[in-house]
């Protein structure tokens, strides 16, 4: 049997001596082994063989030359501790063996019988100490390794008992934790606060766990709990750890932190989406072709722009078939490494060109050399061309003058700027509320057929776009809830509104043509042509109020020519004597320096139902020969109608109704184009009628007709006191007598209410509080009477003068003008009326010049039931002259002190009331009273004695 001694085989051992047996166990090992034999026969050698070369084993004999093997054995271990030595000698004894081995040694061999020993048992012991000695160095080494890899600051290590509890932990995993680990040494690895919230269990670390201790390797990834304070990420791996016998005695776990790797590669795999999506989705495209055209990478949202796919882009030749041949220069491109933006154009896979600027640049990526990036610009172009297709059609807008034709040009310019053949434009209609067709393509018409008036009221599409100010737009018009016609053949369609202007339609046949690019120029379009509205109607407003500034400055000019003609006539209003003077002098100044073409006054005859005329002015010719002026009939010429109405006719257009008006044809003979007939009217009586002629239709206005109807009213009042200014002057007069009967009249209401009979003999006076009335009762009770007064609403105040038994005096205050006073305005004197509970008599002096038919008019259009009784011609020259010439030295103050003392029996004898009396009716001092009565007394007798010259007989 041969032994077999691997170890030994695989090490160099050295004999130290000079026995024979040490040379044959040279020999012997040499030939029975591999191992490598030096010999060396003194200390001195063996100590420099040891330092100088490797030896795995020393076989030294005792005896050595100058010295012993012990002595050896000591210097070799001051040397190492563990090369191993073994001592050999035939004469050894208990002591020698003790001391060798207390020196270290690691085989002591007694050599009872040197030659007899066999060199097996020799080589064995020499196996066995190399063997020993390299097992407790390997032992070493390991517990060297465990103590680096332990200590190791980039790992943290656990080591656990069988049970799976914390035994050890380096420096790095205590790191990792706030607790105090020596409080934790003996809990379940699983529970601790590395992974694991308090009283909870991390299921993963367990399960490694208990894989390590049923002797497999695990692993497991970690992320510690967020309670942990930056928190990490730990990759975990257990090691079970086995003696000798191949028994587990412990566990080994350990951590590596990988946090910065895990966001590392989660970073990563974030970059790598964004690239990915990047690529997917960004509109440029990026080939890269080698130096053939061929593709060696195609962008992954190649489709975009070719409609092909990736696969697709690469199954093609080259490039030169996607983007055409000679599409650079190859010598500038090496010349300056980057060409850009060349322009190109390129058919996608279902044949549609697109317009492309491309980058081409010199590149070194795996096998390819140029890197080819395009973008897309056709969208931009067409923009561009719609641009300026738009700014075309905003130049026509700036010649446009009405609302229609910006419409038109809209429609005109939608197929230029949005590529669409189907629009149409509502103006809005503010009268009507309604959104009107205005203008519309004839594709539009194809589509949808007639366009219909919209109501503004949010009803349908456009009503709603209109009134809510909102641009609406459809892929699909069909799915509008608000869609009227059904039946249209539209599809994408879009309401803009045109501000308060109106709607912008535009559509067409296929389904989602409006892409951003398109909604942008819709927009553009239509607030382009909103602002040329706009304009339009600024300048319209501004051309209308030019109009309207023109006309009126024309209405000023005739306006102030009018007052000036009319300050004429005021003016000499004052200075006429006469009637005929003021008739006259109205015409004349009326057609002067062409202000009118004609113009003439007349009088109302009321026996025939006409009107007269009396004076006129102007281009004539022979108009008022031609004419008959019936009052009321159908038809009638101004002049009449005015008689019959009492109002003003203003004819603007005497051409209007030639046929139907006898008068219209002598008109228009006479270029009298317009027509004003003014009534004369002074407090309620007509004085005539003026009618005024112009030579141009419209010539009269509303502001020139209110002028002169107040002109009217001044040549009324003119000619009525030129009447009382006559009346003033004449002694002769016509006395009349009129019965009437009428409970209206104050004096007859009272009369009737008190039982008894009044009368008044003149004492009116008016002042700013009222018309005052003195008033005698005859045959009843004066304070009866004046309860009864009170006690009528035209009556204001109750005062009475004088009181004789059932006669007296009182003096009333009206709240209306009393008769006496309007007739005093026409010339005429209201002398007495008396009434009683049955009938009223008034006689009343009207002077000659004045009208007796005027006044009796008025007393008729005053009363409903009146009889003229009587009518008596005197001549009162002296008694007029008096009494007027006293009254013009009267204040009206002085008269109603005079008459009120009269009245109240102060000049009686004796006196039925005294100064103060009176003063206190009259709401005076005493010493005013007196004064106002002695300077009446002194104008009365200067009056008679004085002026006229009145002497005593």
């Amino acid at each position: 049997m041969v032994t077999s001694f691997p170890i030994t085989d695989s090490s160099t051992v050295l004999l130290v001596g000079t026995d024979d047996w040490l040379t044959r166990f040279a020999a012997t090992l040499e030939s029975r082994t591999d191992a490598t034999v030096r010999t060396v026969g003194t200390k001195v050698e063996a100590l420099e063989m040891v330092r100088e070369r490797t030896t795995d084993c020393l076989i030294s004999e005792y005896v050595l030359e100058e010295a012993t093997g012990l002595e050896l054995l000591r210097d070799i271990r001051t040397e190492t501790r563990t090369l191993p030595v073994l001592l050999c000698t035939a004469a050894g004894s208990e002591t020698l063996a003790s001391e060798a081995i207390k020196a270290g040694v690691t085989d002591y061999v007694a050599l009872t019988d040197p030659i007899e020993q066999t060199a097996d048992d020799l080589i064995e012991r020499t196996e066995r100490a190399i063997r020993t000695v390299q097992r407790s160095a390997t032992k070493q080494e390991r517990a060297r390794q465990f103590d680096a890899m332990f200590n190791d600051s980039r790992t943290a290590t656990w080591v656990l008992d069988l049970d799976g509890s914390l035994a050890r932990v380096n420096e790095t995993a205590r790191e990792m934790v706030e607790a105090d680990v020596e409080t934790i040494v003996g809990e379940p690895f699983w529970t601790l606060p590395w992974w694991a919230a308090p009283d909870s269990t991390n299921a993963d670390v367990q399960q490694i766990v208990e894989n390590g201790l049923g002797g497999k390797l695990g692993n497991a990834v970690v992320t510690q709990p967020p309670h942990v304070e930056d928190p990490r990420v730990i990759d975990l791996s257990v090691h079970p750890v086995e003696n000798e016998c191949g028994d587990i005695v412990s566990i080994v776990v350990e951590g590596v932190d990988i946090t910065a790797r895990v966001d590392l590669e989660r970073d990563l795999r974030q970059s790598e989406e964004l690239h990915r999506v990047t690529l997917n989705n960004m509109t440029d495209t990026v080939l890269i072709t080698n130096e053939d055209g061929e593709y060696t990478y195609v962008c992954p949202n190649v489709h975009f722009i070719f409609g092909y796919t990736a696969e697709e882009i690469h199954e093609q030749r080259t490039i030169d078939d996607l983007l055409g041949a000679d599409l650079f220069d190859r010598k500038e491109l090496a010349e300056d490494g980057v060409l850009k933006n060349i322009e190109t154009t390129a058919t996608d896979k279902a044949g549609r060109e697109h317009t492309l600027l491309v980058n081409v640049r010199e590149v070194s990526i795996q096998d390819g050399t140029l890197l080819f990036s395009c973008r897309d610009i056709t969208k931009r172009k067409q923009r561009e061309e719609a641009l300026a297709t738009l700014q075309e059609t905003a130049r026509d807008f700036l010649y446009a003058e009405t609302h229609q034709e910006i419409a038109q040009h809209v429609v005109d310019g939608t197929p230029g700027v949005l590529d669409l053949d189907a629009s149409a434009v509502y103006l809005f209609d503010a009268d009507a509320n309604e959104l009107q067709p205005a203008a519309r393509s004839a594709t539009m018409k194809e589509l949808n057929g007639p366009l219909p008036i919209v109501h503004a009221d949010g009803e349908t599409l456009p009503s709603y776009s209109f009134v809510e100010d909102e641009a609406l737009f459809f892929d699909d018009v069909h799915g509008a809830d608000r869609l009227e016609n059904r039946a249209t053949d539209l599809r994408s369609t879009a309401y803009i509104p045109l501000g308060n202007h109106g709607v912008f339609v535009a559509g067409s046949d296929r389904v989602g043509v409006f892409d951003d690019v398109a909604r942008e120029l819709a927009d553009l379009l239509a607030a382009t042509a909103e602002a040329a509205l706009d304009r339009v109607t600024r300048e319209s407003r501004l051309r209308k109020q030019d109009r309207t500034l023109q006309e009126q400055n024309e209405q000023l000019t005739a306006l102030n020519r009018i007052n000036e003609t009319i300050r004429e006539i005021d003016q000499a209003l004052v200075q006429a004597e006469t009637r005929e003077e003021i008739d006259h002098t109205v015409c004349e100044r009326l057609t002067g320096e062409d202000r009118f073409w004609f113009a003439w006054i007349g009088t109302i005859d009321r026996i025939t139902d006409t009107v007269e005329p009396r004076a006129w002015a102007g281009n004539e010719q022979g108009y008022l020969d031609s004419q008959s002026f019936a009052i009321g009939e159908p038809g009638a010429e101004p002049a009449g109608q005015t008689a019959a109405t009492g109002d003003v006719t203003m004819v603007t257009n005497v051409a209007a109704r030639l046929r139907e008006d006898p008068w219209r044809k002598a008109a228009l003979a006479r270029d009298y184009l317009s027509v004003l007939s003014i009534p004369l009217v002074y407090n309620d009586l007509t004085y005539g009628v003026l009618t005024v002629y112009a030579p141009r239709q419209g010539a009269f206005d509303d502001t020139t007709k209110a002028v002169l109807a107040e002109l009217g009213e001044t040549i009324a009042s003119a000619l009525s006191a030129i009447e009382r200014k006559n009346a003033l002057l004449t002694t002769s007069m016509t006395r009349v007598e009129f019965d009437i009967d009428d409970s209206s009249f104050i004096l007859s209401r009272l009369a009737q209410d008190s039982e008894c009979t009044l009368s008044y003999q003149g004492g009116v006076q008016q002042s700013t509080e009222g018309s005052y009335v003195f008033v005698t009762v005859d045959d009843g009770a004066v304070t009866a009477v004046a309860d009864a007064a009170s006690k009528l609403v035209g009556v204001d105040e109750v005062q009475q003068i004088s009181v004789d038994g059932e006669e007296g005096v009182l003096r009333l205050r009206l709240t209306q003008p009393f008769l006496a006073l309007e007739l005093a305005d026409h010339g005429a004197v209201f002398r007495e009326a008396t009434t009683d509970q049955t009938s009223t008599t008034l006689i009343i002096d009207i002077p000659d010049g004045i009208d007796v038919r005027t006044i009796t008019q008025l007393v008729r259009d005053t009363f409903s039931t009146v009889e003229l009784r009587s009518k008596q011609a005197l001549d009162q020259s002296l008694e007029r002259d008096l009494y007027s010439k006293f009254l013009e030295k009267l204040t009206s103050r002085q008269l109603e002190v005079i008459q009120t003392a009269y009245y109240s029996g102060f000049f009686e004898s004796p006196r039925e009331n005294t100064g103060e009396d009176v003063a206190e009716t009259l709401g005076i001092s005493p010493p005013a009273f007196y004064k106002h009565s002695r300077t009446v007394q002194r104008k009365l007798f200067e009056t008679l004695f004085e002026e006229n010259n009145v002497s005593i007989p």
